[in-house]
């Protein structure tokens, strides 16, 4: 039992004793386990080394000057020659490798090269120095003392950022040193070794704690960056998807270009928008409408391979690619994008679909920076929603040429004295029972001194786009006021508004005020809206409207059908009319899908308690299947095109049952 006693207590020391051992070796050799602390110390190296050589050497001649006349040539010359020679070398080394970033891998052999080659050095100006000492008087023996003493402080300081090395110049020289002057038995030179001995203990002392607030420094650093890396990261990360999101995308977007024209290669950018999104959101809601957000950036991350998809807020996307395809091909490309995108996908609450409309530019292809290049793409995005939803266009020069059109429009638009250049005209909303006119619909007119007669369709959404169509709104709504008012007190006004006159109360007011001042009855007006003017911002387009409503107008909603927008939206805002469009009546009588679409229209705004005013009615025989639909109230080139301001006076003063028509 002792023996087994003795036996595990003899492993027990043997094993701290490994410890202990695998401790000091641990401390006297370069660890790597840090790779950006090595390289720290690799750069303060580079910056202390030759420093240190320098006091080696300089303080060496100066010794070996002190014994030229005393010592043999080859311990005054040869040897110091031979140190010199060595020192240089190493010299040149770290003065090459001053301003390099060195891996890890190269940091770490150099620094393991400069442990071992401390052991060596040290012991070779150890033994230099001891062979000096029998020399001379007591002068000389000094000069030695406080050559070693000194000498090994300096090194002590420059070696500071490798412990180890330090440690290991520091017990080879100045064990040396305190050991053969103790042993002298002369009390000066005990006394210096006791003192030495003191003072690179302190130093040493010092040195750990400097190297501890070195290494503590360097992980703090690396801590810092790290946290900056990742904050970085997140600032450029779409939370919801996990794609790079708007900012990502400039940053990305200006490397690639810079990229593209050094290379002097194409560079292609998809802006895409997806097609029934908020109707979902609005059905489902938000945390839905996020998943399905999270699927779509899924299924672009697997499709693409050599480009990279990003969120740019909403329910829009952007996709750069390097390197793209011919034109015809990239085209085919983003459609085969669209066709994956339009799959259902199926989500818990129910199978949904979308699709994807997508505008494509390419560098240097009419655009030749960023903004062109996103502005193009985005303006190819435009006409792929209006003309090819669900496809993709690419900006080609008919857009650039429609772009420059546009431009001067929006120029001459914002030069133009609107009072004078904008007229109105009316077409007439007609009771198919009487038959009689029930009212008329005010149509804007613009005729440049510049440009000539602009076509609203053309006019409008650029008056939009920049922002400006409030200033439109406001002559547009005086001159048809001031018409109507000259009309018998039966007959209705219709007037379109923007967007943008609903999306502000400032807009909201201004509209108030010139009904107000104008002396028409409100409760004759209809105020048309589409179905795009409250996809922007629901609530205050809800907050105006109901304002316009308590004034006592009438509110329609323009061109129902062919927007997104939800029945739950539709019902919470305070309708009294629809309007169907002409793209649902043309060839009714032809197409079943708009006959039976047109009829469930008709149904929805009976059953909602509102009127309906069917739109484009150029034909008999559209008007007799609406009549057997059972529509009542129409417009359209049948009836009558827009007529002047007196025109329509005449035509309204038609009386009940006569033919109310004007030929085309």
């Amino acid at each position: 039992m002792r023996m087994l006693e003795a036996a595990h207590q003899l492993m027990g020391e043997l094993m701290n004793i490994h410890i202990a051992w695998r401790g000091i070796r641990n401390f006297m050799s370069v660890q790597n386990e840090n790779p950006e602390l090595l390289k720290a110390q690799y750069r303060a190296f580079t910056r202390q080394m030759p420093m240190m050589y320098f006091i080696l050497l300089s303080s060496t001649w100066a010794l070996a000057m002190t014994h030229m006349r005393i010592a043999p040539a080859w311990l005054t010359l040869g040897v110091p020659v031979l140190l010199t020679g060595c020192c240089l070398l190493r010299v040149i080394f770290w003065l090459r490798t001053r301003n390099s970033d060195p891996s890890p891998d190269l940091a770490h052999a150099a620094l393991l090269r400069t442990n071992r080659l401390a052991g060596g050095i040290a012991m070779a100006f150890t033994l230099w120095s001891f062979a000096l000492i029998p020399y001379g008087d007591a002068y000389t023996r000094s000069h030695v003392a406080f050559y070693m003493a000194i000498t090994v402080i300096s090194c002590i300081f420059c070696l500071m950022y490798v412990r180890s090395a330090a440690f290991i110049v520091t017990l080879i020289v100045n064990g040396a040193f305190i050991a053969f002057f103790a042993s002298t038995a002369q009390p000066t030179f005990v006394a210096i070794a006791i003192n030495v001995l003191l003072v690179c203990t302190g130093m040493m002392s010092i040195l750990l704690t400097n190297y501890r607030n070195f290494e503590s420094m360097v992980v703090s650093k690396q801590q810092s960056e790290a946290l900056s890396c990742e904050n970085f990261r997140l600032a450029n990360l779409d939370s919801l998807t996990g794609l790079g999101n708007r900012r990502a995308f400039f940053a990305e977007l200006e490397t690639e270009l810079a990229r593209a024209q050094a290379d002097g290669v194409r560079l292609a950018l998809g802006v895409m928008d997806l097609d029934g999104f908020k109707p979902v959101n609005d059905l489902y809601g938000h945390s839905v409408g996020d998943r399905l957000l999270a699927e779509v950036a899924a299924r672009l991350s697997i499709t693409l391979t050599a480009s990279t998809a990003f969120r740019l807020g909403g329910d829009e996307f952007a996709i750069i690619a390097p390197l793209p395809p011919e034109n015809t091909q990239m085209v085919i490309n983003a459609n085969a994008i669209a066709a994956k995108l339009r799959e259902p996908y199926r989500l818990p609450e129910g199978t949904v679909h979308i699709s994807a409309s997508m505008g494509i530019a390419v560098f240097p292809e009419l655009a030749l920076n960023c903004e062109q290049l996103f502005e193009r793409a985005d303006y190819a995005l435009y006409h792929a929603k209006k003309k090819q939803r669900g496809g993709a266009v690419l900006f080609d020069s008919d857009h650039e040429y429609q772009i420059n059109f546009e431009a001067k429009i929006e120029s001459a638009l914002k030069q133009a004295d609107l009072e004078n250049e904008l007229s109105v005209v009316f077409q007439p909303i007609i009771d198919v029972r009487g038959p009689q006119t029930i009212g008329f619909e005010a149509l804007a007119r613009w005729d440049s001194p510049q440009l000539g007669k602009i076509s609203p369709a053309c006019f409008i959404p650029i008056a939009e786009r920049a922002g400006i169509v409030g200033s439109l709104t406001k002559p547009l709504l005086w001159k048809a006021l001031a018409a109507a008012s000259l009309w018998g007190p039966s007959l209705r006004l219709s007037f379109n508004l923007s967007a943008h006159d609903l999306n502000s109360n400032d807009s909201v007011l201004m509209l108030v005020g010139i009904i107000q001042r104008s002396g028409f009855d409100p409760k004759r007006l209809d105020l048309e809206i589409t179905e795009t003017a409250f996809a922007h911002d629901f609530e205050q387009v809800t907050q105006s409207v109901e304002t316009l409503r308590r004034l006592g107008c009438g509110i329609s909603l323009d061109d129902f059908g062919t927007g997104y927008s939800s029945l739950t939206r539709l019902h919470a805002l305070p309708l009294t009319k629809f309007k169907i469009d002409r793209s649902f009546v043309k060839d009714l009588h032809l197409r079943p899908s708009s006959y039976k679409i047109v009829k469930s229209l008709l149904a929805l705004s009976a059953d909602m308690g509102l009127d309906c005013v069917i739109e484009g009615v150029e034909t008999e025989e559209e008007l007799a299947a609406l009549t057997a639909l059972g529509g009542t109230s129409v417009q359209g080139y049948l009836f009558a095109p827009p007529l002047l301001e007196h025109e329509a006076a005449k035509f309204a003063a038609e009386p009940s049952g006569a033919n109310l028509r004007i030929a085309v």
